[in-house]
């Protein structure tokens, strides 16, 4: 395990997590002692086959379901034992989320699909058009802002999908398959923003991929296994 100094250093550390789920009388045990250090600015991508447990992982440290044991610390955080009110609260301020499929609102254009995590802010309307202006620009789509998503591209959606991960400037980004739905040349410039985020925005994004060309965009590649959790590459796992 990592010593207490590196965990410190930390900005998520994942300590001794379990997570099981009950059908019936079976318990199925989909993550087994999974440890964990990522620090500010990485750029970490997890791989393995479907059922391993990664999208219960990214789940997990989003703050989207709660592990059955462990702890996981988000910049000295414990979310594992907030309510979920709180956690709510803390999701909205700390995390960006990239979906395979977009996710977007179709009657929305793109600045709206942008603008709606800002809406939970305290932000007037003008401080809220200067993010957005600032998101889509960053994802290359300032001259799309008027556009509703059926007149972009797959591509094109993705990054409206980024803008709106982004927009709120999270503490990081969880990726869960971005490229998966898209061919490779778009594919490929979706990973190039994500690794502009990381290396021009000190931005730290955790991707989950089945794409081994996806994964080695990433400075730090882990691999689960039936819920067992092994560093492929520089990875920092205990």
């Amino acid at each position: 395990m990592a010593n207490n100094q590196q965990t410190q250093e930390s900005l998520i550390a994942v300590k001794n997590i379990h997570k099981n789920y009950t059908r019936g009388s079976e318990t199925i045990e989909v993550l087994k002692d999974v440890n964990l250090n990522i620090h500010k600015g990485d750029f970490v991508a997890f791989m393995g086959p479907s059922g391993s447990g990664k999208t219960t992982l990214l789940n997990l440290l989003g703050g989207l379901d709660f592990p059955t044991s462990g702890h996981i610390l988000i910049d000295g955080q414990d979310i594992a034992g907030m309510s979920s009110k709180k956690l709510t609260a803390w999701r909205a301020q700390h995390v960006g989320f990239i979906f395979q499929l977009y996710n977007l609102i179709p009657v929305m254009t793109a600045f709206q699909n942008v603008e709606l995590p800002l809406l939970l802010t305290r932000l007037s309307k003008k401080e809220r058009r200067q993010h957005v202006e600032t998101a889509l620009a960053i994802v290359g789509l300032s001259d799309r802002m008027s556009h509703y998503p059926r007149q972009l591209s797959g591509g094109q959606e993705q990054r409206v999908a980024i803008a709106r991960a982004i927009v709120t400037d999270p503490t990081f980004l969880l990726c869960d398959e971005p490229t998966g739905d898209l061919d490779r040349k778009s594919a490929n410039e979706i990973l190039d923003l994500l690794t502009r985020l990381v290396n021009e925005h000190e931005k730290t994004l955790l991707m989950v991929t089945h794409d081994p060309l996806a994964a080695k965009n990433a400075g730090t590649r882990f691999h689960l296994e039936k819920g067992v959790l092994t560093a492929n590459s520089q990875g920092e796992a205990a």
